[in-house]
């Protein structure tokens, strides 16, 4: 990456586009949502015509606002840009649950600089919920400031497993798992859960960076600690190809509570 030049924070007007984009997109995912057929990716994962309307107008519409940054996208490039500065993007985190008819799922857009996220939009298109997070700033949800005390005050006992995660239960079976276990289908909405007092903790076995990229500022920006259980993304080298990457990932609500579910992430180094 060319180290001589130091990316610019985004506009008050590049935030505003981009929260615009996002209301079309989310807007036209509601309109699809219980409509639509769905097709198997080469991997064996769902698509759907929305996913790629969803991928193709927010990669246009980033690069018409940032025409000098890369963009890295489940359903085109996934090879790290070489630019400092460079967009993450999901289209539909949650395919399954959107083709199934169930009204959970996510768009999830970050823009990373040096390595990491810098930027990120969260939303929830079927709920009407939005969380952004800037790096240093803090995160707001439908405009409201979250805090660390946010979570603590909601009392949660819900841990989110992914459900590749879910397999570590048969490891242990003579141990009790130490939290009620909630399975929600989107990656980026599972970690976040636990930074907005949801559950107290998250697993997730095989997330891809656009699966995190959007959680991972999230977390950060309030306290979460997050353990990496294998590779770490904030190694991330310019023209590394992303397509076969898992970041296993364990993060919760405290240092205490990650302590607890640690021994239950490890299993899945072992699987």
């Amino acid at each position: 990456m060319n180290s001589n030049f130091s990316p610019k924070s985004l506009s008050e007007l590049q935030l505003s586009k981009i929260n615009s984009l996002i209301d079309r997109v989310a807007q036209r995912q509601r309109n699809d949502f219980g409509n639509i057929t769905s097709d198997i990716k080469s991997d064996g994962t769902l698509i759907t015509a929305c996913d790629r309307w969803s991928d193709q107008t927010l990669v246009e519409g980033i690069s018409s606002l940032a025409p000098n940054e890369g963009i890295l996208s489940e359903e085109g490039s996934q090879i790290v840009p070489n630019s400092p500065a460079y967009w993450v993007v999901d289209p539909l985190d949650g395919t399954t649950n959107f083709a199934a008819g169930i009204p959970y799922w996510a768009i999830s857009v970050a823009r990373f600089v040096d390595g990491k996220p810098e930027t990120a939009f969260l939303d929830i298109p079927a709920l009407k919920k939005r969380i952004i997070a800037i790096k240093g700033k803090g995160v707001w949800l439908n405009g409201d400031s979250l805090t660390s005390q946010y979570r603590y005050a909601t009392g949660s006992a819900c841990v989110s497993l992914c459900s590749r995660s879910i397999r570590i239960l048969q490891r242990k079976p003579e141990n009790p798992f130490p939290g009620k276990i909630r399975l929600l289908g989107v990656s980026s909405l599972n970690m976040t859960s636990v930074a907005i007092g949801q559950t107290i903790a998250a697993l997730e076995a095989t997330p891809k960076i656009w699966d995190l990229a959007s959680a991972w500022l999230v977390l950060t920006e309030l306290s979460c600690p997050i353990k990496w259980l294998d590779l770490n993304p904030s190694n991330l080298q310019s023209g590394q190809d992303l397509s076969s990457a898992n970041f296993p990932l364990l993060t919760a609500s405290s240092n205490k509570e990650l302590e607890k579910l640690l021994p239950w992430g490890e299993i899945l180094l072992h699987e």
